[in-house]
Parts: structure tokens; C-alpha cells; sequence
């Protein structure tokens, strides 16, 4: 894979550094780097994207514009260079505590998650959508075409499918700015509010995928779900509750297949088959499990 070009940056242009690789990063390796002469101290995470952005429906541009604008409301590191040219997005380093899905049992913790949420889907409306539905389809027809690998029952869902979508789409909300890929460590916590990064998929989406995705990434139970939904909207509604349990379907159902493309595609050394499987998984109980119907129902009637 080479080396990123950190030298060709202009924040560290005639400076000197060190640098060490952050853990995590499924389609980015992510160096800490924090300079060490005698210039203006700058602590920085550079964000060198690996991979295949097309296949994974990454637009890079946006990333970086949208990132920008979630700092401007004080939810995320600020941008400090970008260089597609190099694959690099160069941002501030944050303080804090990456989460894992075992802290948000804290309520604490839980009610700090959705109140940054809040924050990012109230600031300015970023420059794309993001439609998990459209997604998925784009997601299938390159696994089709590209002959890759899907679980064989994947298809066995297409009906139940559709009628989610058909009656998320007859009970839509306004759209707002979303992240759309809040898994636990995508939440940086310093004790006093919680960030959120990694704007890769980032763009215009209802509200309750930001939730849902998140409950289905980090295994929330229905316990933790109910304390979500009410920490972010304020009361714990039959309608809410529902709709972002049908997120966490479409959350899974759709991501799974960016597991299968990665899995054939990425660079990086990880087990994308039994990622994308844990979510395929999930997907189908909720397809062939008892609460589907009164879910539908409660979009519907709410």
C-alpha cells in the first residue's frame, strides 16, 4: 500500500513529527500525527482512505465539506486540510475516549450520544441525501455485477423489503443532517459531550436511521432502544420507538452488503465476510420474527 505523502501537506510543510497508526478505520488508515519543533504545536488525525469509493459509494468531497459543517455546530473535529490528490483529509485531534458498546449501558453516556445528535441534525443541512433503500440497491447491483460473494437467502427478503420502504416513505419526516455510520467508535467521548466523526456516509437522512443504526451497531437491547428514543426526542412514542426499530432493520439489511463488497474490494486486513454476516443476520430475524407487522403498523399510524 505504500506510504501517505504527509510530507506534501501544507500544515506540516518544513515541520517535523511523529506519527503512530490509530486502531480501527475500515475504509481509512488513520495516523495520529502531532508535531515536535519548535513551531505552533498541531495534534492532527490524517485520514488516508483505502479501498474503493465508488463500490462503496464514498464521495470523498462531501465528506470533507460535511465534516465542516458538523464542527461549525461543535460536534466534530474541524477540518484543517484536504487533499483528495493524496487520499488525505487532515482534521484535529479529539480528546477523549473512543466508545465501545458496552459504555452506552451508562446512561450518562447514552443521554451525551443522543444529545450531540440532536445538535448535528438541528445545524445547517449538509450538501447530499443519504436513502439507505437507494443504497441497498446500488450495493446489490454491484455485488451482481462484480460477481460477488451474498449470502444465498438474501433475496428471500425482497417482498418484506419493499413494504418497509413503502410505508417508511407514506409516514416520511423532514430530513436532516446526518452522520448515517455512528457505530460506538464514531463516538468520542471527554466526559462533558460527546463527539461524533467519520462523515463518510454522511448526508440528509431521517433522523431515526442516525438512531437506529446506532442501536442495531452497538447491540443495544429494547431497553436501550426505549432510553435512545427518549433521551433524543424527549418522550418515548409508540410511532418514534417503531420507526427507529424498522432503522435498525434497514440499518443492518443494507449495510450488510457493504461488508460482502468490502470482503472482495478492500486492501485492509479484516474479516469483512463475518461483519457483513452479523448484520445479514440480524436483518433476516427481524424479517421472519414476530414484531415486523406492528412495527409497519405503528409508522403507519403514527
Amino acid at each position: 500500500m505504500g506510504a501517505p505523502a504527509l510530507d506534501r501537506l501544507a500544515c506540516l510543510a518544513g515541520r517535523s513529527w511523529r506519527v503512530d497508526e490509530l486502531p480501527g478505520g475500515l475504509t481509512n488508515i488513520n495516523l495520529h500525527v502531532v508535531t515536535e519543533d519548535r513551531g505552533p504545536r498541531l495534534d492532527l488525525v490524517v485520514r488516508w482512505s483505502q479501498g474503493d469509493p465508488v463500490a462503496l459509494g464514498i464521495d470523498r468531497d462531501a465528506e470533507a465539506a460535511h465534516t465542516r459543517i458538523a464542527a461549525s455546530v461543535g460536534v466534530a473535529a474541524d477540518v484543517v486540510e484536504y487533499r483528495p490528490d493524496l487520499g488525505l483529509l487532515v482534521i484535529e485531534f479529539l480528546a477523549g475516549k473512543p466508545l465501545v458498546n458496552a459504555d452506552f449501558a451508562d446512561a450518562d453516556v447514552l443521554r451525551r450520544a443522543a444529545a450531540s445528535c440532536g445538535v448535528l441534525h438541528a445545524g445547517p443541512a449538509f450538501g447530499t441525501r443519504f436513502d439507505m433503500f437507494e443504497r441497498q440497491a446500488a450495493y446489490l447491483r454491484t455485488v451482481r455485477r462484480r460477481g460477488y460473494r451474498i449470502p444465498a437467502g438474501y433475496d428471500d427478503h425482497a417482498d418484506a423489503w419493499s413494504d418497509v420502504r413503502r410505508v417508511l416513505a407514506m409516514a416520511a419526516r423532514p430530513l436532516v443532517p446526518c452522520n448515517n455510520d455512528l457505530l460506538a467508535a464514531n463516538f468520542i467521548d471527554d466526559g462533558a459531550k460527546v463527539w461524533l466523526i467519520d462523515y463518510e456516509y454522511s448526508g440528509n437522512n431521517d433522523a431515526a436511521f442516525e438512531l437506529g443504526n446506532t442501536a442495531t451497531e452497538c447491540d443495544f437491547g429494547l431497553d436501550q432502544v426505549e432510553a435512545y428514543v427518549e433521551a433524543y426526542y424527549g418522550t418515548l412514542a409508540r410511532a418514534d420507538l417503531a420507526r427507529v426499530r424498522l432503522q435498525m432493520l434497514c440499518s443492518a439489511y443494507g449495510w450488510s452488503l457493504w461488508g460482502f463488497i468490502q470482503e472482495a474490494a478492500s486492501p485492509i486486513e479484516f474479516d469483512f465476510r463475518s461483519w457483513g454476516m452479523e448484520r445479514f443476520d440480524k436483518a433476516a430475524a427481524v424479517f421472519r420474527g414476530p414484531d415486523l407487522h406492528q412495527l409497519l403498523e405503528d409508522v403507519a399510524d403514527g
